[in-house]
């Protein structure tokens, strides 16, 4: 029989249940639906080409999601910042897993890589912005959440510690979305190399206040035991492979070296199954929660800030107060107006530099013809002066010649008076 407190006692106490009741079975029920609706995780992989993504991805989950068919997207386009998903449904032990894995080819690739991480924003801002189209329709029974769950970030072993690209990309991104740093190809540097390199990065992580995944609370010690050795190892150090090798009569996944043999699932040789175990067998419904929780209530918060009358936009540090969308339309075409304003005043600017610079060419022109009008006047002139000088040395000369030539005729027809005169007297011969 059930007591039922008195309305006058302020506080329920708890009371022994004598039988059973049955409320301990929504545990199972719980699990029923979940199991029978079936589970969905997306995964993002950043990094530059080369460092493992796509083989990783296969260890992880047992399967060949860039397969030879169906190749890496750092092989299917082309050396640019694109986001391309893969979507793969895995089942295991009854549970059925919709796995979206999220490719960035072409990241960090580019000779300029500024502003590459910009589709990687956008691409996570766009399905926060669909979940919250989803949630804010009539009918809501159809909610896929294609968020980005986690982040796993590759990181060059290098051995320097970090880049700039990659300082500049976590902290763009720590607040979006679940970011968990991993040291790739962890098998080309040595064990001193590779905890100097994790000390190196955690430090610079510390000192650009980069905030990586935070593993939750737990009251269990245990559990506690296990975040603690998960934290001590951050960033992981992974390597992976596709390939299967028989190691002293047992077969492990692995990478074949002339000094032995690199185990994919063998501590001593790597992070990966603390890895796998913490993004897959442990924290994956915290990695749903954190993200659901944290990273979209913020961005949440943000889009539903921007549209109350009086609300604070808690997403910007000074408190700025938000705008209803009639005050923000009436911004906008405030603005509108002042834009086309502006471009009108520079439009009569241009066209006044125009007309002036056509009145100028013109003044210049004129002058050039003036100039050359005169210069040409002074040529003809100089040139009359030389052809009147000709002429009257010409007049000269032929008034000479013609002087000369009567001279002539008047002593030729002289002398032929003169022969005359003696044939006459026949004084010739």
């Amino acid at each position: 029989m059930i007591e039922r407190p008195d309305s006058a006692v302020p506080s329920i106490a708890q009371r022994n249940l004598e039988g059973y009741v049955g409320f301990a079975n929504l545990p199972s029920q719980v699990y029923r639906k979940s199991v029978k609706r079936g589970f969905e995780f997306t995964l993002m992989v950043v990094g530059e080409s080369g460092l493992g993504k796509s083989t990783l991805i296969n260890s992880l989950f047992l399967t060949d999601l860039y397969s030879k068919d169906y190749p890496g997207p750092s092989l299917r386009i082309k050396k640019t910042v694109q986001v391309e998903q893969s979507k793969v449904l895995v089942k295991e032990g009854g549970v059925q897993l919709t796995l979206t894995i999220v490719d960035t080819p072409g990241f960090g690739d580019a000779v300029d890589n500024s502003n590459c991480w910009q589709p990687v924003i956008n691409f996570i801002d766009s399905k926060c912005e669909d979940f919250l189209n989803a949630e804010s329709r009539v009918n809501r029974r159809l909610m896929p959440d294609n968020r980005v769950h986690c982040c796993l970030y590759f990181i060059a072993p290098s051995g320097h510690g970090l880049k700039p690209l990659d300082i500049e990309f976590m902290k763009r991104l720590h607040d979006k979305v679940n970011v968990i740093p991993l040291i790739a190809k962890a098998d080309t540097l040595t064990p001193e190399e590779c905890q100097l390199f994790k000390k190196q990065i955690v430090k610079e992580i510390q000192e650009h206040q980069i905030k990586i995944y935070e593993f939750p609370d737990v009251d269990d010690e245990e559990d506690n035991k296990l975040i603690r050795k998960i934290k001590e190892k951050m960033p992981l150090a992974v390597v992976g492979s596709n390939m299967v090798i028989e190691v002293n009569g047992r077969k492990v996944r692995g990478r074949q070296y002339p000094w032995g043999v690199a185990e994919v699932e063998n501590g001593e040789h790597c992070d990966f199954t603390i890895l796998r175990n913490m993004l897959i067998r442990t924290h994956m419904q915290d990695l749903k929660d954190m993200t659901n929780n944290v990273h979209y209530e913020n961005y949440r918060s943000r889009k539903l800030a921007a549209v109350t009358c009086n609300g604070v936009d808690l997403s910007k540090a000074k408190g700025q107060l938000t705008k209803s969308p009639l005050a923000q339309m009436e911004e906008e075409r405030r603005e509108h107006v002042m834009k086309m304003k502006k471009m009108e005043t520079e439009m009569e600017q241009v066209f006044e530099m125009k007309v002036k610079e056509k009145k100028q060419k013109l003044k210049d022109s004129e002058a050039e013809l003036e100039r050359r009008h005169e210069q040409m006047k002074k040529t003809l002139e100089a040139q009359y002066k030389e052809l009147e000088e000709k002429r009257k040395l010409f007049e000269e000369d032929r008034s000479n010649w013609e002087a000369l030539q009567r001279i002539l005729e008047q002593q030729k027809l002289e002398a032929s008076k003169t022969m005359e005169k003696n044939k006459k007297k026949g004084k010739i011969f």
